[in-house]
């Protein structure tokens, strides 16, 4: 949208002022929780929103100009929004749909910050990840959850196929770390209400609803805590919290090397290094084999174009040094055959992936609708009693949105990923050193979910495709026609400007 005059009234300045205050204060919330709530962190989203919309009454200015990149959004928010009215489950698809408003972050980051708020908010992002990852050695030394040694019969966990050995650490949105936890919560629960159950089995974290009939014990006998879960920081998944750690992670790692590149081992490069290994190992202790592998590529990419020969000798080592400690504990923490992906969970992947392989042809151009797999699991052939979902992101556009939406998405993510990468190039010489680490952080990020979404369903996942809307927002944000300071940033299409 092409942006007006701004207006100098003092009102009206006053006003905009005020806007952008509320705006960044929303921003603000959103990265402190954004490794750790979504519901915090999308309240965050909702009070920047706010502020934007102040700001634009006031100034009758969006302060977005137009890209190339915008017709290809809009082309997947409409090809969206068609596929789920043409789903099996029309009801269930449209419901669906109001999760595509993630990409309201990326216009909200460009519209709203310049160079220092940015470099600020990717600060404060770096610091509460890295508080997420030192909870998470934390957890793990003190163990979760209740070791199941047995089970009555007329126990309610018996109904949701607890075996001893396994592990509850959940129930409802409670954490459990005793028998008195599970009794507890038992007791506190109405008579035949449903409510969700985590439960580690085999290194293998799932969720089963479980009905409480109104007893007063849980019918658990137990007294060990499980010291091998696959980490999540306060997060519900270890999967999301992989995810976000990559990409946080490239971030810190970016600024690492901008620095390193640019001034040697200065105190910014140390600071933002030993945050960045700080992440990476609460990355690695999720056990995410294939999040792990894609975040040691990624930071390969942006090391090669921003070292010296010597220096990427040196990080090559470090990187060698992440896979063996991310083998070692997944060897751990996981089923001992998963390392060559011989375990129950590799195996179950590859049985779903083949079914919604073949049933994309039944509908290769709108696809079957999002979500709609959940009432037609079993019809339609999918194995286990566990509702699941492709694990890919390439794979499940296609079935529920069609093939159309797969090209769309593939347009979009190269486009994106050029673009970040020219304009990292182009900063490479220049004497903002903070701009041009977070371009190559927002580069590795990219990267590196692009590679794992080919073997998860990262573009589904809420906090997940959130933070990449923000981050890439961030990487790509323009200077508003209404913000005459000189803490300029680019102009829509040339980053850091």
């Amino acid at each position: 949208m092409s942006t007006k005059a701004f207006s100098n009234k003092p009102e009206q300045s006053s006003a905009a002022k005020l806007g952008q205050r509320i705006a960044l204060a929303g921003l603000l919330i959103y990265v402190i929780f954004a490794p750790h709530s979504v519901a915090a962190s999308a309240s965050g989203v909702v009070i920047a929103g706010l502020g934007w919309l102040v700001r634009t009454v006031a100034t009758g200015s969006l302060g977005l100009r137009r890209s190339k990149l915008d017709l290809i959004i809009v082309l997947s928010l409409l090809w969206t929004v068609a596929s789920s009215l043409l789903s099996e489950e029309p009801r269930i698809s449209i419901a669906k749909v109001h999760a595509s408003w993630s990409v309201f972050l990326f216009y909200l980051a460009r519209a709203t910050l310049n160079r220092r708020s940015t470099l600020v908010l990717v600060g404060l992002l770096i610091l509460s990840g890295s508080a997420g990852a030192l909870y998470s050695a934390f957890d793990l030394l003190r163990g979760r959850g209740v070791v199941v040694e047995s089970v009555t019969t007329n126990s309610p966990f018996y109904q949701v196929g607890i075996q001893p050995g396994d592990t509850i650490w959940r129930v409802g949105k409670r954490r459990v770390y005793s028998p008195g936890d599970l009794d507890e919560v038992i007791r506190q629960q109405p008579a035949n209400t449903v409510i969700p159950v985590g439960i580690i089995s085999r290194g293998e974290h799932v969720e089963r609803p479980m009905v409480v009939s109104g007893s007063s014990t849980s019918g658990i006998i137990g007294s060990e805590r499980n010291h091998r879960f696959r980490a999540s920081g306060w997060t519900r998944h270890y999967q999301t919290f992989a995810e976000v750690m990559q990409m946080i992670a490239q971030l810190a790692l970016g600024l690492a090397l901008a620095h390193l590149s640019n001034h040697g081992m200065n105190k910014y490069f140390k600071l933002a290094i030993v945050a960045a290994a700080v992440l990476t190992v609460g990355l690695v202790f999720t056990a995410m084999r294939t999040v792990i592998l894609a975040f040691v590529i990624a930071a390969s990419v942006i090391a090669f174009r921003s070292l010296l020969p010597t220096a990427k000798v040196v990080f090559t080592f470090a990187l060698f040094f992440v896979i063996a400690f991310g083998a070692v504990v997944v060897w751990q923490t996981r089923d001992r055959n998963a390392l060559l992906l011989g375990d129950p969970s590799s195996s179950l992947r590859m049985q779903v992936a083949r079914v919604g392989l073949s049933r994309i042809p039944i509908h290769p151009i709108f696809g079957h609708g999002m979500d709609a797999m959940k009432l037609h699991w079993s019809e339609w052939g999918f194995p286990g009693k566990d509702v699941l979902h492709l694990h890919s992101t390439p794979l499940q556009l296609a079935f529920d949105r069609g093939l159309p939406m797969l090209a769309l998405w593939l347009w979009m993510m190269i486009a994106f990923w050029w673009t970040i990468a020219r304009a990292e190039r182009s900063s490479a010489d220049r004497s903002d050193t903070n701009s041009y680490g977070i371009l190559l952080g927002t580069l590795g990020a990219l990267t590196g979910f692009l590679i794992s979404s080919l073997v998860n369903y990262n573009y589904g996942d809420a906090e997940a495709v959130m933070l990449f809307w923000f981050i890439v927002g961030a990487a790509l944000r323009g200077r508003p026609s209404w913000d005459n300071s000189n803490q300029g940033a680019a102009t829509e299409g040339r980053p850091y400007n």
